[in-house]
């Protein structure tokens, strides 16, 4: 599966998203008003949609491709289902 996206860069952006959740943490602790802390949560809920975007987006150019390009194209397409699935959930 490593294949499918790119690592490093996917994990940057979980080390953004980590970040955001202690400041998030932080604030509550804080007593910030609770606006600014909708605010940040939804920053950080795009930051996680983002990333499955990402991965998606992977997923599809390299392992939805490969495996139809392998003659694999009736399990590729029900695995690309149940990641569609997946990332519908996102939302």
């Amino acid at each position: 599966m490593r294949q499918c996206m790119d690592v490093e860069a996917v994990v940057a952006r979980l080390k953004k998203i980590e970040g955001q959740i202690r400041g998030i943490m932080n604030m509550v602790q804080n007593d910030v008003p609770c606006e600014d802390i909708l605010v940040q949560i939804g920053a950080a809920k795009s930051a996680l949609h983002k990333t499955g975007q990402v991965i998606l987006e992977g997923h599809l150019h390299h392992c939805v491709l490969d495996g139809i390009a392998s003659g694999d194209s009736g399990k590729t397409i029900k695995k690309l289902v149940r990641a569609l699935e997946q990332f519908s959930r996102l939302t």
